[in-house]
């Protein structure tokens, strides 16, 4: 499916072949980040508890936080890849405007474009 964006005057859009490099490219961030949480997961269950118990509670506290991270990486990678396969790819959640072709090679699980991306991230 291609999806035609027009983003101002200029028109752009998604070529089936951006939509397969994109989709490429969340595969691989998929495959990272459940690679990631496989090895967290490996490091606490291999350590007994004494060790665990040695460990300063940073440490612990920085695992916690990177697998927490490695999963909402990995729950957005997900639902960008659920968005192509509906064929909603690439159109803003908020605005239903259609995503920049820009942002999404960079950031291709993008939910929002960058004027309401600004807008949610100011609200915080």
């Amino acid at each position: 499916m291609v999806n035609h964006q027009i983003i101002g005057d200029r028109a752009t859009h998604l070529t089936s072949e951006d939509l397969a490099a994109l989709r490429e490219n969340l595969d691989e961030q998929r495959l990272f980040r459940q690679e990631q949480l496989q090895q967290i997961s490996a490091v606490a269950v291999s350590r007994a508890d004494a060790v665990l118990q040695r460990q300063a509670a940073s440490q612990v506290e920085v695992r916690v936080k990177l697998a927490a991270s490695a999963r909402m990486v990995l729950a957005d990678v997900e639902a960008a890849l659920a968005r192509m396969d509906e064929g909603s790819y690439g159109t803003c959640h908020l605005c239903r405007r259609p995503v920049e072709r820009e942002r999404l090679a960079i950031v291709p699980q993008a939910r929002y474009c960058a004027r309401c991306q600004q807008v949610r991230e100011a609200g915080r």
